[in-house]
């Protein structure tokens, strides 16, 4: 008897799930915490060297401005706080940003402390999507941290000092004279306020252990027990009562099994360090140290002369190059992210982001030989600047599909807390240190004109494709 044969096409083809509407509420939520986290944490920039001055320590500014971005980032090295939010409700981990940055020096280091609810926001977002939906969530979260960011250095640049600003209204309250700054730390610390208040009243639980006693607490309270007898009723209606042989409906089956499983219980740390996860952290750790590299030195070729090796722009051409990318770039994002992580995967959309980090390096050496033959920026050179911007769009879809992979790599769901933590810890340690290296490198690369003062290119080229490489150690099929 031969086996019966189908058309290749046919054997394949799957019905592809419905996609899950996205729970846009609760997702509002999510994005408001991750909008308040990064304006409380930027509003500083503006006025951050001269604050330090004002303080009256006048040795060691430099160093001592430098504390308070760096505990954000040493803070997030730590653990705790995502694992936290396992053993609590997330809602109750996600509100602590608030009037930190209302003081003086130490408040303002304080805030930094205090500000790390990325990790349990990630872990929230994971839990109230599934695999139908999760890349349109994570598609969107890229672009709250570039708004807050954008709109921290505003704030705090349009209000420092409103004394001298509007001197015919805060010139007259001797309050705003003596603290200058309290003005736009202020506004801030109201967005997270807001941002705390909307997510106590708005937020649904999602920790599953704490979801579960909550059904368990409105079953007992709608339990069989306190009904009354009818006509249609039997008088033994004790749950715990003799059952004769009698099978109970499927539908109380059902209820009973679900509210008497035991939730996972979130794994010890140990059990988190396994290939699977590792690998995935290591390919985050490499895409934050690259990402901030290149985000460091962007800035650097485009304000360095061109007989140095950069494009000689002035702070104006640069703001608007950047400005013009930022518009264009959030449109893109928004209109086909989502949908290229659906169609793609996280883990080829991963991979092409690398790629992209890779060639974007590989075209800083040509970039600064085209600068130095026509002494400026010709059509060539905006033809490879260009072609950098395009590729540098791929920053917000490293970042979404990496945040897949990160939860896709959790032992089960109980464990997001602890792996959204490890991974804030990688990402943080490879943020904090990446600026200082990769300008460090610029500098003595221009200095003793290594490989043409091209150095610095090519070692972070190296360390790119080091990540690429890694990219492709990644599962291939998604397990949740």
């Amino acid at each position: 008897m031969q086996e019966e044969t189908r058309p290749d096409h046919e054997i394949d083809e799957r019905p592809k799930p419905e996609r899950t509407p996205l729970p846009k509420f609760q997702l509002l939520i999510v994005f408001l915490i991750q909008v308040a986290e990064p304006i409380t944490a930027t509003v500083i920039y503006p006025f951050v060297n001269q604050f330090v001055r004002d303080t009256g320590i006048t040795r060691g500014t430099s160093v001592k401005r430098d504390i308070m971005p760096a505990s954000s980032n040493l803070h997030s090295l730590s653990l705790r706080r995502p694992r936290y939010s396992n053993g609590v409700a997330r809602r109750i981990a996600s509100g602590g940003d608030l009037f930190f940055c209302l003081g003086r020096l130490g408040w303002l280091s304080l805030c930094w402390v205090f500000n790390g609810n990325i990790g349990v926001s990630k872990s929230v977002m994971g839990e109230i999507t599934d695999s139908t939906n999760v890349a349109d969530a994570f598609a969107l979260m890229p672009l709250m941290w570039s708004f807050g960011s954008t709109a921290g250095p505003i704030i705090g640049g349009l209000l420092a000092r409103p004394a001298e600003t509007w001197p015919e209204f805060f010139g007259r309250l001797l309050f705003f004279q003596r603290h200058p700054y309290f003005l736009p730390c202020a506004v801030a610390a109201l967005i997270a306020l807001i941002s705390a208040v909307i997510a106590f009243v708005g937020l649904k639980e999602t920790l599953p252990s704490a979801v579960l006693q909550e059904k368990k607490r409105k079953a007992a309270a709608t339990a069989v027990p306190h009904a009354s007898p009818g006509p249609t009723t039997g008088l033994l209606l004790a749950e715990n009562g003799p059952t004769y042989g009698s099978v109970p409906s499927s539908d109380a089956t059902v209820e009973a099994g679900a509210l008497g499983e035991a939730p996972e219980a979130p794994p010890p740390l140990r059990d988190l360090l396994v290939p699977r996860v590792m690998t995935t952290l290591l390919v985050y750790s490499f895409l934050a140290f690259v990402d901030m590299s290149c985000q460091v030195l962007q800035p650097l070729v485009y304000s360095t002369s061109t007989s140095l090796g950069g494009l000689g722009f002035d702070p104006y051409r640069i703001g608007s190059i950047m400005g013009t990318w930022g518009v264009i770039n959030t449109i893109v994002q928004l209109t086909f992210l989502g949908r290229i992580i659906r169609k793609l995967g996280a883990r080829n959309v991963q991979i092409l982001a690398q790629l992209s980090y890779a060639i974007s390096l590989s075209l800083y050496p040509l970039l600064s030989f085209l600068a130095k033959r026509a002494h400026g920026a010709d059509g060539l050179v905006w033809t490879v600047l260009v072609t950098q911007l395009i590729l540098a769009m791929s920053n917000n879809a490293a970042y979404a599909s990496i945040g897949i992979l990160i939860l896709d790599s959790a032992p089960n769901r109980a464990a997001f807390g602890a792996t959204n933590g490890m991974a804030q810890a990688v990402g943080s340690g490879m943020r904090s240190i990446a600026p200082s290296i990769a300008s460090s490198l610029f500098s003595v690369s221009l200095e003793r004109q290594l490989a043409g003062g091209n150095m610095v290119f090519l070692v972070l080229l190296v360390v790119a494709l080091i990540g690429l490489r890694l990219t492709f150690l990644l599962p291939k099929q998604a397990t949740k």
